[in-house]
């Protein structure tokens, strides 16, 4: 034995080199069970006949093809399933008519929709709350004042409209508040343009 095998031979011996190499192995079996088991519970199949019988009738058009679909894609399935049944009637209302649109778009949009999608998801949380509070907002307008804030961006012209867009979000939330407000209680005073007082 070298003169440098002999110490690290001795402090192998020690007890609390011991115990710290016996917890770092206990650490790393445990984490090696959490991750065999994880994809066991993933892939395993749900049998057609162990599926409650609300999810049955939902998922019927798929009964033929469910032994065939893989696992991950039956567990989204069940999971959306369940959602459904949750809703309220208003909310399964909304749900088809938003399904129907994505039917109709063409394979273009869909992959406009999936970009805008993942940008959205890239987003910190407490933007993707601001943006989604403010489209609930936009939401609670009358539909024709909807329809009027729609045809005026959409008539803008693309430069104009990314101009409008950053100096709306420079705007501090009670800025943005106050513009609102002044707009909903006299939308005929509006000005055609809504940065024009600036």
């Amino acid at each position: 034995m070298t003169r440098v095998e002999r110490p690290l031979l001795n402090s192998c011996r020690r007890p609390a080199y011991r115990l710290s190499l016996l917890r770092r192995l206990l650490q790393s079996v445990a984490l090696s069970v959490l991750v065999l088991a994880a994809p066991a519970q993933a892939e395993s199949k749900q049998p057609w006949d162990q599926l409650p019988a609300e999810q049955q009738q939902l998922l019927a058009p798929l009964r033929e093809r469910w032994g065939s679909l893989p696992p991950e894609r039956q567990s989204r399935l069940m999971q959306g399933a369940a959602r459904w049944q949750q809703m309220s009637p208003q909310e399964q209302a909304l749900a088809r008519e938003r399904l129907q649109r994505y039917r109709n778009m063409t394979p273009e949009q869909r992959a406009r929709l999936q970009q805008r999608r993942q940008q959205f998801e890239a987003l910190p949380a407490d933007q993707q709350a601001r943006l989604r509070e403010r489209w609930q907002r936009f939401r609670a307008l009358p539909p024709e004042q909807r329809q009027e804030l729609r045809q005026r961006f959409r008539s803008l012209p693309p430069q104009e409209r990314r101009q409008r867009l950053e100096r709306w979000r420079a705007l501090s939330p009670e800025q943005r508040a106050e513009r609102l407000e002044r707009w909903r209680s006299a939308p005929e005073a509006a000005p055609q343009r809504p940065d024009a007082d600036r």
